[in-house]
């Protein structure tokens, strides 16, 4: 049900982006899971390609190609480098090294991502920064919707609010 909501909502942003060629919409959409049988925090990023690239250029200035066909494995590292920095989770105060799985390319211009997290216990805070884009665009938005212990929760993320503690 909740991926159907996700789909639904990146299919209107698409239309909407692709109808008004005057007014582009900056939208990230990231889902953070924790699965307690696992002792893992799952998480799922979507970006849109050419934001994510003109991001890493600006931050890097080197230009990357990451989700085309010419990307490169400088690319990838230098993309694995750039997740590491801007989305970062502290777990009861702690902060925990994400791990980068994989990456798909969806729609033709979404990239798709997956990481996660390994040993994790229960926990009573999660805290989490998504400035994934922001520093590149001030109109960027990161829509985060956080699964844990049976509770639903979606943050945005923008340039004025970076940060989000939760508590179990």
């Amino acid at each position: 049900m909740k991926n159907k909501l996700v789909y639904c909502f990146l299919a209107v942003v698409f239309v909407l982006s692709s109808a008004f060629t005057f007014h582009k919409f900056y939208v990230g959409v990231f889902q953070v899971n924790y699965v307690a049988e696992k002792k893992m925090i799952q998480i799922t990023s979507r970006i849109f390609i050419d934001d994510l690239n003109n991001a890493m250029e600006k931050k890097y200035h080197k230009k990357t190609f990451v989700g085309t066909e010419k990307e490169t494995q400088a690319d990838l590292d230098l993309f694995e480098k750039y997740l590491s920095e801007n989305f970062l989770i502290k777990v009861n105060g702690q902060s925990k090294k994400i791990t980068f799985l994989s990456k798909e390319v969806e729609a033709g211009d979404v990239l798709v991502c997956y990481s996660r997290i390994k040993d994790i216990d229960k926990f009573k805070t999660l805290e989490i920064s998504n400035t994934i884009l922001v520093d590149w665009n001030s109109e960027q938005q990161n829509i985060t919707h956080i699964s844990v212990f049976d509770t639903k929760k979606s943050v945005l993320f923008t340039q004025s609010s970076r940060k989000e503690v939760l508590k179990y």
